[in-house]
């Protein structure tokens, strides 16, 4: 001891090697963080594996003992993760192409698993991003543009958060949510042909309804001048004389009425038939 103490260098080399030692053997594992223990390339134990009905301070973190120099720390995220996919170009049911913005959320749920098909987390997102892509071209191409906003937007999501599920538990991951950022139709040609299709659509409907509703008006006049022809009949029918009273009285609203546009000059003789309501009885 005493010679150690005396040589500072010789003190030195060996808390160095303590040091290296004490990292090789204790580990520090946060919250945030679970790890797989691997001694010589073979999976041996899960520390703090992820486990959902667990609180926050009462997992498996803090200090890990392993064998220093034979196992290794795998460390892999707790967190929830996102993966963006590329921007893609889909083709609906209406041969509308849309240019296609998604990302979605997971997190790894079995470390192992991951570990031994995966490697790593990259190497996971590298195998869920073409798998997103596929999905959402798939699901958006059995669709017209309009149901991207509609209601029926939120089954297409769980269909394709079905669908990338299955494949994300082959890699120990369990995926939380798919969302849409953006879906535009493409600049330039496309874009304005598209509102050219969708201008004529709406023009199409909108004299289809303008037709129905002529029609309907048509209807509705006809059955209200049948009434009123039944009920003009059924007043000729009880009372002639009042019956030729009233036509004459409408007969002389429309002829004298002051509103009529223009000016207009009638001149009558006394004796005149269509006066005759004015002789008096």
């Amino acid at each position: 001891m005493e010679r150690v103490l005396r040589n500072p260098i010789l003190a030195a080399l060996i808390a160095l090697g303590f040091l290296i030692l004490l990292a090789s053997t204790v580990s520090i594992v946060p919250e945030t963080q679970q790890a797989v223990v691997v001694r010589f390339g073979q999976p041996v134990r899960i520390i703090n594996s992820y486990d959902p009905r667990e609180r926050f301070g009462q997992t498996g973190a803090g200090l890990a003992v392993r064998v220093p120099f034979a196992e290794q720390v795998v460390w892999i995220d707790k967190r929830i993760q996102s993966v963006e996919m590329e921007r893609q170009q889909v083709l609906s049911t209406d041969q509308l192409r849309l240019q296609v913005d998604a990302y979605a959320r997971y997190r790894i749920t079995n470390p192992l698993r991951m570990y031994v098909s995966a490697g790593s987390e990259e190497r996971v997102q590298e195998a869920l991003r073409p798998i997103l892509g596929s999905a959402l071209r798939n699901e958006l191409g059995k669709r017209p543009f309009a149901a991207l906003l509609s209601p029926e937007r939120g089954w297409v999501m769980h269909n394709i958060e079905t669908g990338l599920n299955r494949v994300a538990r082959q890699y120990g991951a369990e995926v939380i949510d798919v969302r849409i950022k953006r879906a535009d139709l493409p600049d330039g040609t496309p874009l304005q042909s598209a509102f050219q299709r969708m201008r004529t659509a709406r023009q199409q409907e909108a004299l289809t309804i303008r037709a129905q509703g002529e029609r309907q008006a048509q209807i509705i006049r006809a059955d209200a001048d049948a009434a009123a022809a039944e009920v003009y009949a059924a007043s000729f029918g009880k009372d002639p004389k009042f019956y030729d009273f009233y036509r004459a009285m409408q007969a002389y609203r429309r002829t004298f009425n002051p509103q009529n546009e223009g000016q207009t000059t009638v001149i009558l003789s006394p004796e005149n038939d269509f006066l005759r309501e004015f002789r008096g009885r």
